[in-house]
């Protein structure tokens, strides 16, 4: 056993050598095995906090791809969502009331602190977090591949103007992946993980009926008579299922509703109901496609994921591992 850790501790102290030595450029390669020697216990770690925060609320699991999705976008994905502060990204309009899953977060990166300290990164604890929070709602395993450093300062302008809106025409929606190395396919396939979570009434009532018009015609009109009575004198903080067929189940009738009009966000019908163009063209063969096929959605939902887990950091960025996600480690 003293071998082991001494092992172990050769093996940390090796690799921030080499960091140092290359100016960080070894640091920068993300692997599926990366804690195999640093800290192995980290997969059981955070599979157990998921699936306790999942038995308790079976929502947290869309929560916390949601916390990875909205981390990446910004800065890459180096956990500076995270951060308290004023200036925090957390604070940014798309994130309040919105992103949660912080004090899950916070109790893996607690127990990963006792035992093996200054090891795992926050970032990388958001990255196995989501991915298990797919897997117990049903959906794919995939590799989540580990070794991203912890950013040193939030930005909030970024995660203001950089994240997709669900008010925004799909064109914009690509073009905002396209700023982070990711393609049209992506941005269906990604769009999926709406088969599990929440949406508020603010981010769909555009679509509902009003004293200035009828509601929006691509939108059910069943589901559209449903939705009026829910968000009706309510403050636009009531919330229905992204999913209205299958709301808790991770699979691909997601895709089946944008087929009927039943896509909750504007953002999502239009990938199946948007004016004809090369871009629309592009996202409603790809939704009839995984209406149709279960298993091909699974795999390239994967693959979608692990290609955004790897959106690279702003050069220079070297980073940190945070001992407390929610601050920078002390100067």
């Amino acid at each position: 056993m003293k071998h082991s850790h001494c092992s172990r501790l050769l093996l940390v102290c090796s690799v921030l050598v080499l960091c140092l030595v290359t100016g960080g450029a070894r640091c920068n390669k993300l692997s599926s095995n990366f804690y195999d020697w640093t800290c192995p216990g980290v997969y059981n770690i955070v599979q157990q906090h998921v699936f306790s925060a999942m038995s308790e609320e079976l929502r947290m699991g869309a929560s916390l791809l949601r916390l990875h999705f909205h981390d990446c976008f910004v800065n890459g994905c180096d956990g500076s969502i995270l951060l308290d502060g004023a200036d925090g990204e957390k604070f940014a309009l798309p994130n309040m009331n919105s992103v949660r899953g912080y004090e899950v977060i916070d109790a893996i990166k607690a127990d990963l602190e006792n035992m093996c300290p200054g090891v795992v990164s926050c970032a990388d604890v958001v990255a196995l977090a989501a991915g298990y929070g797919v897997l117990f709602s049903g959906g794919p395993y995939y590799n989540v591949l580990l070794g991203r450093r912890d950013g040193l300062k939030a930005n909030q302008s970024g995660a203001a103007n950089g994240l997709p809106s669900p008010f925004e025409p799909i064109s914009s929606i690509v073009k905002k992946f396209a700023d982070v190395g990711l393609d049209t396919k992506d941005v269906v396939v990604l769009s999926g993980a709406h088969t599990i979570g929440r949406a508020r009434c603010v981010l769909f009532s555009d679509r509902l009926a009003s004293t200035k018009s009828s509601a929006n015609p691509t939108l059910d009109a069943t589901m559209a008579a449903n939705l009026q009575k829910l968000c009706t004198g309510g403050d636009g903080n009531q919330t229905t299922a992204l999913d209205v067929s299958s709301a808790d189940v991770f699979d691909k009738q997601y895709y089946h509703n944008l087929l009927n009009k039943k896509g909750l966000l504007s953002s999502d019908q239009g990938l199946f109901s948007a004016d004809e163009d090369v871009v629309a063209s592009t996202t409603k063969a790809l939704v009839q496609t995984y209406s149709d096929d279960g298993e091909q959605f699974f795999s390239d939902f994967g693959a979608s994921m692990v290609k955004m887990g790897s959106i690279p950091l702003p050069a220079g960025s070297a980073g940190e591992i945070r001992c407390n996600c929610r601050v920078p480690n002390p100067k």
